[in-house]
């Protein structure tokens, strides 16, 4: 059996996007829904936004109707912090207190399915925010709360955190989510925005929600 997909969600970096954009185009894709960063406007001469930029314009380029999403830094990324905290009980980190307006991952979600399913969306590109800014301590407060026991948190300095972070990820991007995340914050990344009740019609999701839906994951 053949199935026509018309429209198309995608997220960079998992293979060749040249190679993923141009068999969809060959497909019959007509409308492409790409996640890409709010880096590529806040932080556009670091490593990885550049990545992310280039694929927005193979994207433009490749003929297909297309929606860009910009989020911000995901909830999710402190699941990151998960094994200290099960195993140790404590989070440690840089940064302590530089709030950012962490999203929801299922926010973006959200966005995307409108995007793909709904009129009005074609060549449109969208910063995507939580509702609120959130520094790494509220984090660890906010899981304490859910948990129901103390989390201590303990701030490190950008080198501790740098040498942690390059074993996981490389030199340069921990460079890059270490300036991205506190080291050379600016009123556009801190920025909240409105861009998922504009486009959903609901509000958007709490950091605590986050939390309060993935509590195992820190037991």
């Amino acid at each position: 059996m053949l199935v026509r997909y018309v429209s198309e969600f995608l997220v960079s970096g998992f293979g060749s996007d040249a190679d993923i954009l141009e068999a969809a185009r060959q497909a019959g894709v007509r409308h492409v829904v790409l996640v890409s960063s709010l880096t590529v406007q806040t932080y556009p001469c670091l490593g990885p936004a550049g990545e992310k930029l280039a694929v927005e314009q193979l994207l433009k380029n490749s003929g297909m109707a297309w929606t860009v999403l910009r989020p911000t830094q995901f909830a999710s990324n402190c699941l990151l912090w998960a094994a200290s905290i099960r195993e140790h009980g404590t989070v440690r980190a840089p940064y302590a207190d530089t709030g950012l307006p962490t999203i929801h991952p299922a926010d973006i979600a959200s966005v995307a399915r409108v995007a793909l399913t709904e009129p009005g969306h074609h060549g449109r590109t969208y910063a995507l925010t939580g509702p609120e800014r959130v520094s790494a301590r509220q984090q660890v407060e906010a899981m304490a709360a859910v948990l129901g026991r103390e989390v201590p948190f303990a701030e490190i300095s950008r080198q501790a955190a740098h040498a942690r972070m390059a074993e996981v990820f490389g030199a340069e991007a921990a460079d890059a989510v270490l300036d991205i995340t506190g080291g050379d914050v600016d009123d556009a990344i801190s920025a909240v925005r409105d861009t998922v009740s504009q486009v959903t019609g609901a509000p958007a999701r709490t950091f605590q929600q986050w939390v309060a839906e993935n509590a195992t994951a820190f037991r």
